[in-house]
């Protein structure tokens, strides 16, 4: 029986120094994967800096926009970071993913590479659930000029850096003034985000079909500014308000020395990213499983 999905692309930890010994140790790993996607009928292409990495040969090679005009399916080998970095290149295309952890975490890799042989024929075949993230698309304006325009699938997070101090900020949403806070920083989350910095900021947890975000204060100076959830179609105005050193990251990208009166514009992007799970999948499981929930509870 042919899979549902003609060429599939094998995308690994491409991040990796060329050579280096993670790349060596996940040679192997995308080998077995990739043998058994052309044993279920795929037509296996993989990743240009994946094949470099990791040194896979005898594959088709491309580039993750070739990908997204030419592949039916993406399937990411290794842990959120790497799926992060996906997600937000292979938003546009539409090209759906499938996530095998053979990371730490796995929130959105959440395949064990022990079970794929048994995991993903059925997937290939047509039974699996889809779901859908939001990204969020940030730009940095300075007297005025876009000096750094990005997507984040986590959150978007202004702090102090290296600096002793607070920094202050001040916050509007929608064109409406919220506040003007001292802290150690502000963080903007997804319900993807929110299982991530934003929760060891004291933030909620958001199921992903909600359509919100948290604004969540890191340490903040006033302890009655607390998490709040707003509406992802509201657009999220933070402006320097302050000579102190201010940093801001978006995912795993980063933007040093803000300046007095910079402004991050956060608003919901027209892209989403699409999620293949195994059917019968639950977001609950995975919470109770990743965040080690009921250890220690028997059940009756």
């Amino acid at each position: 029986m042919n899979s549902r999905f003609r060429q599939v692309a094998l995308i690994g930890k491409y991040q990796t120094v060329a050579g280096g010994s993670q790349g060596s140790r996940a040679r192997p790993a995308l080998a077995d994967i990739a043998a058994f996607l052309q044993s279920q009928g795929c037509a296996v292409v993989v990743e240009e800096q994946t094949a470099t990495n990791a040194g896979l040969d005898g594959y088709p090679v491309l580039d993750l926009a070739a990908i997204g005009q030419q592949c039916d399916l993406g399937l990411v080998v290794g842990g959120d970071g790497t799926m992060l970095g996906i997600g937000r290149k292979l938003a546009s295309s539409g090209v759906p993913l499938i996530g095998i952890n053979h990371g730490r975490l796995g929130f959105m890799t959440d395949i064990p590479f022990g079970s794929f042989e048994t995991v993903l024929p059925p997937m290939l075949h047509g039974e699996y659930e889809e779901e859908k993230r939001q990204l969020m698309h940030a730009r940095v304006l300075r007297q005025g000029n876009c000096v750094f325009d990005t997507l984040a699938m986590n959150d978007v997070v202004v702090h102090r850096g290296n600096s002793a101090g607070m920094v202050e900020l001040r916050v509007e949403v929608d064109g409406h003034f919220v506040a003007n806070q001292r802290a150690d920083g502000l963080i903007i989350a997804t319900p993807t985000g929110s299982t991530a910095y934003s929760l060891s900021a004291g933030g909620p947890i958001l199921h992903p079909a909600i359509a919100g975000w948290v604004l969540a204060p890191i340490a903040p100076h006033t302890l009655s500014n607390r998490p709040i959830v707003l509406s992802s179609q509201s657009e999220v105005a933070i402006e320097i308000a302050s000579d102190r050193e201010a940093i801001a990251n978006f995912d795993m990208q980063s933007l040093s020395a803000l300046h007095h009166g910079d402004r991050i514009i956060v608003r919901r992007s027209e892209h989403s990213v699409r999620f293949l799970h195994p059917r019968g999948w639950s977001y609950f499981d995975t919470l109770r499983q990743k965040l080690h929930w009921n250890e220690g509870i028997t059940s009756s």
